[in-house]
């Protein structure tokens, strides 16, 4: 599926801010520094919306990404 249709930002830019946040545990404006790093303006609270958007998509595709691990 195409969850990007139609947004103002790059699939890759959406992504990255996404994954940043829930990978380090970051802030927003955190985020928005390291976005500001790789060239891209974005506002806080454009972040807050995507990750509210597109949080529970990415855990559920990263879910079924992660290997599972033995209990010896």
């Amino acid at each position: 599926m195409n969850w990007f249709k139609g947004r103002h930002f790059n699939q890759d830019i959406i992504t990255v801010a996404v994954g940043y946040y829930f990978r380090f545990n970051l802030s927003y404006r955190d985020v928005v520094e390291i976005m500001a790093d790789r060239c891209a303006s974005v506002h806080h609270t454009t972040i807050m919306r995507r990750v509210h958007h597109y949080g529970a998509i990415f855990q559920m595709l990263w879910r079924r990404h992660k290997q599972s691990t033995s209990q010896s």
